[in-house]
């Protein structure tokens, strides 16, 4: 299949080397030089704009960084939609607020242009071994069209909805995973502070009823799991702006729909603080050097 993949960022990337692998052919379109040509080394086809990558593909899958980079990108006179043919599906697999999702979508049903939403889950390592989660909002007959080709990415494919439900899906999970992680790390700072050994501390909460993702899988105490990025100075992983933008598209949904979330917005603050220290690069779950005591 003929795929225009625009967005090759630390996601893009390796999704769309997968896709190569899997023998489609992709036209490629992303403002970093370097990486259109690691990826042309592979077989991949560079465009000049959106547009071009577009005008003759039979799918199209964006992944970018925020919402208006994803309204520029389909609706500017260079954009998806002034070069993809009638009929074309296009997946955006950005993280953004739902409302964006929405109005995108409605503005390729005016070109006769079927879209869909599906980000992701699993990080940088995730995309380049395959093993995505996507979270589709789409028709059940568009997300068919898609599944085949996600499954070429990732190894759980969800259908969630009609288009935006996908942002939803997302941004609920990182609403969660980041109120998780404050509270694994104000737990492991407050046993450590008392006096328990850190290592037998999250042994009892990982087999006790205070057992989540953040504490077994990705626990943020240094030492405690040996391929979590605690383990590695809080490098690689998910970063803390990026959890910082997600409880942003949390917060704000709620606020248009009026739905309190507390716990959110506290978690909202923290990693704002987190930022402004100067750790926005780091692992999301360095969010625990803020419970060390300094000596």
């Amino acid at each position: 299949m003929r795929i225009a993949f625009i967005g090759l960022g630390n996601m893009g990337a390796p999704m769309a080397r997968n896709l190569i692998k899997a023998g489609h052919s992709l036209n490629l379109f992303d403002l970093n030089q370097t990486v259109l040509a690691e990826l042309a080394e592979l077989g991949g086809q560079i465009s000049t704009s959106p547009r071009e990558a577009a005008a003759n593909s039979e799918l199209v899958i964006t992944m970018l960084p925020a919402a208006p980079h994803v309204r520029s990108v389909y609706l500017n006179e260079d954009g998806v939609l002034a070069g993809v043919r009638p009929g074309t599906p296009v997946l955006d697999c950005s993280t953004i607020d739902p409302q964006t999702a929405r109005d995108v979508s409605r503005a390729a049903a005016a070109k006769g242009v079927d879209m869909g939403d599906a980000p992701v889950s699993g990080g940088t390592g995730g995309a380049a071994a395959g093993t995505l989660t996507f979270m589709v909002g789409a028709t059940p007959e568009l997300f068919a069209t898609f599944k085949p080709v996600l499954e070429q990415m990732g190894r759980n494919i969800v259908h969630c909805g009609e288009v935006g439900t996908g942002q939803i899906a997302k941004i609920c999970n990182n609403l969660l995973l980041g109120i998780s992680m404050i509270g694994v790390s104000e737990a492991m700072a407050l046993g450590n502070a008392l006096g328990i050994d850190t290592q037998v501390l999250a042994g009892i909460i990982n087999s006790s009823t205070g057992r989540c993702w953040s504490s077994d899988t990705y626990n943020p105490w240094p030492g405690v799991i040996e391929t979590a990025p605690a383990a590695r100075g809080y490098t690689g992983g998910f970063g803390a702006e990026l959890m910082l933008k997600d409880l942003g598209l949390a917060t704000e949904a709620a606020r248009q729909v009026h739905q309190p979330v507390i716990l959110g917005a506290v978690a909202q603050q923290l990693y704002q603080a987190m930022s402004l220290r100067g750790d926005g690069g780091k692992d999301f779950s360095a969010i625990v050097e803020g419970y060390l005591k300094k000596v």
